[in-house]
């Protein structure tokens, strides 16, 4: 298919934070293709470090202002012409779904998934329910009868808010004590059991109808805070053919970050995250390149399923600091020395 002329494609990257990497791989993408247009970061701190990596940053409401953090989002698009919105974390999945014709009105693509595959994804035990009605391995969820006879529990066990994110309140249960204190702590639990194998993150990528283009497995060797911090990417064909099964039961759209461990059992999933993943950037810049395949589908190419992503390589993930002067703006140099 030609592509579609486009004086300028400008990408909104919602709840910036930390997401330099993906910011810097969408510039990256953008040069390569020789594109114009802008990055733009939004943030409701302006202590976000993606801010400052940008082209343009904005300061929106919280998520948790509903109206008023849409009301922002539009208000952005138009401004600034916006082509395609950008997710980034959990909690804005839901409320972007609900208000998507909302911001589509503007003339920006929301890359989010249809409001019920949002719903299976946010909510675990929809996620655990979709997973075992479709054929797919996970562990184990307890019961409420399970769960009132704790001394007759087989321990380790796995406790998780029903609809947490980045690993908070997540925690390995070792007996029944522990299992008491967590059960007060965590707000709406579920507890399953403990799998053990080797945990594995799949960065997959889909277009706007939901045909998929590429399926990346990365083995997670550290990870802190929820995200990984070590990996390596591996061209594991039992996980890609079984992550292949479950986009096509599932059809999301855009980047999916999805999670499993490869066990005696063989491949239980554990999570589905319908956008893209602190790790993401591993996965790209190894040759599945999200950033590009989306300004490619903006330009109205066809894409085609591909695995030309290199394997057996690591990746080491690490924090750095920028400064900002008394205006708040990112200095470049300082007393010689380059940031």
């Amino acid at each position: 298919m030609k592509k579609e002329k486009k004086d300028n494609i400008n990408v909104l990257i919602l709840s910036a934070g930390r997401r330099v990497e993906l910011i810097n791989c969408f510039k990256r993408a953008k040069e390569r293709l020789k594109l114009k247009g802008n990055i733009i970061a939004a943030d409701a701190s302006e202590l976000a470090p993606a801010l400052y990596f940008a082209d343009i940053n904005e300061i929106v409401p919280r998520i948790s202002d509903g109206d008023a953090y849409i009301k922002a989002i539009v208000d952005i698009c138009r401004n600034f012409k916006v082509s395609l919105v950008v997710p980034t974390i959990d909690t804005e999945l839901l409320l972007l779904s609900e208000r998507k014709e909302e911001i589509e009105a503007t003339g920006a693509k929301v890359l989010i998934s249809d409001k019920n595959v949002t719903k299976i994804c946010r909510d675990k035990k929809n996620t655990q329910r979709f997973l075992e009605e479709h054929g797919f391995l996970a562990p184990h969820m307890l019961s409420p009868m399970e769960l009132s006879n704790p001394s007759g529990l087989a321990y380790p066990l796995f406790i998780k808010p029903r609809d947490g994110s980045s690993s908070i309140n997540a925690f390995q249960v070792h007996n029944e004590e522990e299992l008491e204190v967590y059960l007060k702590l965590i707000e709406n639990p579920i507890v399953q059991e403990y799998i053990e194998g080797t945990e594995y993150t799949i960065d997959a990528f889909l277009d706007f109808e939901s045909r998929l283009i590429t399926v990346v497995p990365r083995v997670r060797i550290a990870t802190r805070s929820g995200e990984i911090a070590k990996g390596v990417i591996r061209k594991d064909r039992d996980i890609m053919e079984e992550v292949k099964k479950l986009m096509a039961a599932l059809k999301p759209i855009g980047h999916i970050t999805v999670q499993c461990k490869k066990t005696r059992k063989g491949i239980e999933f554990i999570e589905i995250n319908p956008r893209f993943g602190g790790g993401a950037p591993m996965s790209i810049m190894a040759g599945a390149d999200s950033c590009e395949n989306l300004y490619r589908l903006l330009l109205g190419e066809e894409l085609k399923y591909n695995e030309m992503f290199r394997e057996n390589l690591t990746f080491l993930r690490f924090d750095q600091s920028i400064m900002l002067n008394e205006d708040m703006k990112r200095e470049y140099e300082y007393e010689g020395s380059y940031f």
